[in-house]
């Protein structure tokens, strides 16, 4: 018997030629021992590399690249990738002709263990049954768990992982420790927040977090989302997706040129700007344009869109941080789902995508205005690390001093209370100064000597 299935080949590559989604279905489950056909083959390698590269691999530019590669070069291969073309199907359907392809080549893998060890069988005088049999099964067992892609640690292989992973550790503290000179400065592990004390505690967002912040409409949400961006993308260069749900692309880009260029983000869109000023604005952006910071603009995103996204950003731009600005204004899975019920499914399906991608991803949502968040104890479930951005008003500040046993600085006017952290200290206050006008979050500066950390426990002002 033959597991051969030349037509569910055809029809997946065809689908990788017309939807954005298959393509990053295919790419991912797919490899290129999946294929018998050397045409299907080599087409798939090409195909995934032109996609890969985030070029879209329509008919002609599949053609433009094999003509180059000397895969196309006679009129009968250009036949052939008409025909595969038109084997379009619905992108809805890509799932079941993939496992098609992927049932062919368990078949064939299957009947290539048992030739080899009906072969073994014949070997009676140096043959150890046992061992065949712990072998054989163990084989079988790899081929029914895909074990490319679903794999059991041995206590060795974990054992080893630790060692490497504390030696690696020293010696990066160590290396930074005297790179900076900076006495209480800790090494991330992970992307950082732009916040010294939430940084130092969490030691940063690391790959399969999830994070959540909630804050009230209109209290700094999008603003510490892009802190982070620029401590993240701008500072330390890393590649991040920030998808938001509300604001153009135009209101994205004024919004950098204020936090950049420190003026105010009213005066920018009014241009109402000296020439110096203007100058400084432009100038500012140019830390943009080296930056690892990758935006989308989507109104009307649902959770398939932005696992698409999500996805295809991770395999073209390498990115180590999803941005998700903001949760509330997603699109309902089903429509007799209630609200907090939404949320939970897709804070969910946020959390396995970080561990399936291993990246961090920080998720906003909203809070009521008694400061509490609909089905949160269901988020606290999945998410790492849970943040409520809180203003502090005037009257409250000097409670807060008492608490923090510190005097802070004028204009500290909010606070990152942390509601919950999976691998550090929660019931943590950290006082903000949120600079609204110019779109900027910091740390508040402490005037009194004596404390050299922020960040008490703080469970009464939660």
């Amino acid at each position: 018997m033959q597991f051969v299935d030349y037509d569910a080949e055809c029809k997946v590559l065809s689908a990788m030629m017309h939807d954005d989604k298959a393509c990053l279905e295919v790419v991912e489950r797919l490899h290129d021992k999946d294929f018998t056909d050397p045409f299907t083959r080599n087409l798939f390698t090409l195909m995934s590399g032109l996609y890969i590269r985030g070029i879209k691999p329509t008919t002609a530019e599949i053609i433009k690249e094999g003509l180059t590669l000397g895969f196309i070069s006679k009129l009968q291969d250009k036949e052939t990738l008409q025909h595969i073309a038109k084997s379009y199907i619905d992108e809805e359907n890509i799932h079941y002709w993939v496992d098609k392809v992927r049932r062919a080549r368990k078949g064939r893998e299957t009947q290539s263990l048992l030739r080899r060890y009906s072969a073994l069988l014949q070997e009676q005088g140096k043959l150890d049954i046992n061992q065949l049999v712990s072998d054989c099964s163990g084989d079988l067992f790899s081929l029914a768990m895909d074990a490319d892609t679903e794999k059991i640690d041995t206590p060795e292989e974990i054992a080893e992982l630790g060692i490497r992973l504390v030696n690696e550790r020293v010696e990066q503290y160590r290396r930074m420790q005297e790179e900076c000179k900076s006495l209480g400065h800790v090494p991330m592990e992970g992307l950082p927040t732009g916040i010294k004390t939430l940084d130092n505690k969490t030691l940063g967002m690391k790959p399969g977090d999830l994070v959540i912040l909630g804050a009230q409409t209109g209290h700094g949400k999008t603003a510490f989302a892009l802190s982070v961006a620029q401590a993240s993308c701008v500072e330390e260069k890393n590649n991040i997706l920030y998808v938001n749900t509300e604001m153009s692309r135009n209101q994205i880009a004024y919004r950098w040129g204020t936090i950049l260029s420190g003026i105010e983000l009213h005066r920018i869109r009014a241009g109402n700007l000296s020439n110096e000023e203007k100058a400084q604005v432009i100038e500012s952006y140019d830390g943009l344009r080296r930056s690892g910071f990758y935006p989308a603009s989507i109104p009307n995103l649902t959770p398939a869109k932005l696992d698409v996204l999500a996805r295809k950003a991770k395999m073209q731009r390498d990115i180590k941080l999803l941005i998700l600005d903001y949760v509330g204004r997603m699109e309902k899975i089903h429509p007799d789902l209630q609200e907090w019920q939404v949320l939970e499914q897709i804070i969910k399906s946020m959390k396995i995508l970080a561990q399936n991608l291993e990246i961090a991803c920080l998720i906003l949502v909203q809070l009521n205005p008694d400061g509490s968040l609909q089905g949160a104890k269901r988020m606290e479930n999945e998410c790492d690390l849970m943040l409520k951005l809180i203003p502090v008003e005037p009257n409250d500040l000097p409670k807060l001093e008492e608490i923090l046993k510190m005097r802070l600085e004028p204009g500290t006017n909010y606070r990152i209370y942390v509601n919950k952290a999976r691998d550090a200290e929660s019931g943590v206050t950290i006082p903000l100064v949120f600079d609204k006008a110019r779109q900027r979050i910091r740390q508040a500066e402490e005037l009194r000597d004596g404390w050299e950390s922020y960040g008490k426990p703080v469970e009464v002002m939660a």
